[in-house]
């Protein structure tokens, strides 16, 4: 496959999407005003949840903790929050802080998943972004070193601070979590309490996970299979967050 790709400066990719941030992006987040989101998922460690082919990159990125009697695998993604145009567009849809932009933003168009392929129907960018510039994709495989390393850092931090962020979680209250693949809890926690459990955990020795978390499913049926496991599962969603499932209609 060969791709070729040049930006026009549109700004679609910068309204609307929830762009994920290593921790100390979410933390310059925070302290520039920004909302960051917080996403989590995760699997059992029966392997219920857990697609054969991500078994090495989902691992990687979660945590080892407990729900019930059960052993379980916890990924939580820091995103910042965009409701419509990125707080740091101007009035021409540029980057106000393009050279500290994350790194995410930095990779885009690729993709940070190695099990996502790119697929120019699937962004935002207009169709004549996709038919000049540069080879972006060269007999697939990604044509610049910079941009490989780009992405080999964004994948590592998300190793990095797995632990960071699960104890960050427990610093929050959270600890509801949905099912990998069948969708996901979403947070909005208070920016200045973000902030503050960020620096205290950057603060001090990594902690074992100890308190213990519990899953929010779509439906009965694959509740039932996570309650047959040993996990916690709640009835009822709370009320400090979002149940955003994956199951099709």
């Amino acid at each position: 496959m060969n791709t070729q790709f040049s930006c026009v400066g549109c700004g679609k990719c910068c309204s609307d999407h929830h762009v994920p941030l290593t921790l100390t992006e979410a933390r310059a987040w925070a302290a520039d005003g920004g909302q960051v989101i917080v996403l989590v998922e995760a699997f059992l460690g029966n392997g219920l949840g857990l697609p054969v082919a991500q078994r090495d990159h989902a691992q990687r990125r979660s945590c080892r903790v407990f729900s019930g009697s059960a052993e379980a695998y916890v990924a939580i993604t820091f995103a910042a929050y965009n409701v419509g145009p990125c707080r740091n567009l101007d009035e021409e849809s540029r980057c106000r802080i393009y050279e500290r932009r994350p790194l995410v933003c930095r990779i885009y168009p690729m993709e940070i998943n190695p099990h996502i392929p790119l697929n120019p129907l699937a962004k935002d960018c207009p169709p004549h972004s996709w038919e000049q510039g540069p080879q972006l994709i060269l007999g697939g495989e990604l044509v610049d070193p910079e941009l490989a390393e780009l992405i080999a850092r964004s994948r590592q931090a998300d190793r990095d601070d797995i632990q960071a962020k699960e104890a960050i979680c427990a610093l929050l209250g959270i600890r509801t979590t949905a099912l990998k693949g069948d969708g996901f809890t979403a947070y909005l926690p208070d920016i200045n309490a973000l902030a503050t459990a960020i620096d205290q955990v950057c603060a001090a020795a990594p902690q074992t996970a100890s308190q213990p978390w519990r899953f929010h499913l779509s439906g009965d049926d694959i509740a039932s299979q996570v309650l047959a496991a040993g996990a916690q599962v709640v009835s009822t969603a709370g009320l400090d967050y979002a149940f955003i499932s994956l199951r099709a209609a």
